[in-house]
């Protein structure tokens, strides 16, 4: 696995037409050649912080920067992250999420149907329910003395002809590892919808050993 650490000027990014989330997420998948047919093998993280976006990537593939995001002014870095970074058992964490819930659409029968649709959590106890109940998927458990749960407005995109949004929120706290290999998988796959659409990295540092 690998960590990148990207800044980009906002400048830069208008003049590469880097608008909203779908033109990131097209924009990184140019980082990995010869990957154009293969399924998703990266998660993405994008914040704006004084006039910069900063991205983060965690990929399978080691990614190789334009030579556009090469010039002086543009901050690149990629590492290889090691495997005794996973063999902690705590860690505080950082999670850009779109926490929702599937409505269930009926027919004209009144029997569901297969493509019901999704609406965002807004109440505290179901925005801290669904951030327990993806824990205990992925193998650890949330401190929740130390869960500070943000809601982060709304991350807007257009593809091809259809325009949406995503509601984001920012979970940050403690956990404590539970099952080693559920949650490396979920540092790999990511965490809840919208994965595509930078949602779902879990940004890690770790905690000294008790």
């Amino acid at each position: 696995m690998y960590l990148t650490e990207a800044w980009l000027g906002m400048r830069d990014a208008m003049a590469r037409k880097l608008y909203d989330a779908y033109d990131w997420h097209q924009a990184v998948w140019e980082l990995f050649p010869g990957h154009a047919d293969d399924a998703r093998e990266f998660l993405t993280r994008i914040d704006e912080i004084q006039g910069r976006y900063r991205l983060y990537i965690v990929s399978r593939w080691q990614p190789s920067p334009p030579a556009w995001w090469r010039a002086p002014d543009r901050t690149w870095r990629t590492r290889a992250i090691p495997e005794s970074f996973f063999g902690h058992r705590a860690y505080v964490f950082q999670l850009r999420a779109n926490p929702t819930r599937k409505v269930v659409k009926l027919d004209a029968t009144g029997q569901p149907t297969k493509n019901g649709r999704r609406e965002p959590l807004r109440a505290r106890e179901e925005l801290e329910a669904w951030m327990q109940r993806k824990a205990q998927e992925s193998g650890f458990e949330v401190d929740l003395t130390s869960l500070r749960i943000t809601p982060a407005g709304r991350s807007y995109f257009r593809k091809k002809e259809a325009a949406g949004h995503h509601a984001a929120v920012e979970y940050r706290g403690a956990l404590r590892v539970t099952d080693a290999a559920r949650f490396r998988e979920a540092f790999e796959k990511g965490i809840g919808p919208a994965k595509g659409f930078g949602f779902g990295l879990l940004v890690l540092a770790p905690l000294p050993e008790s």
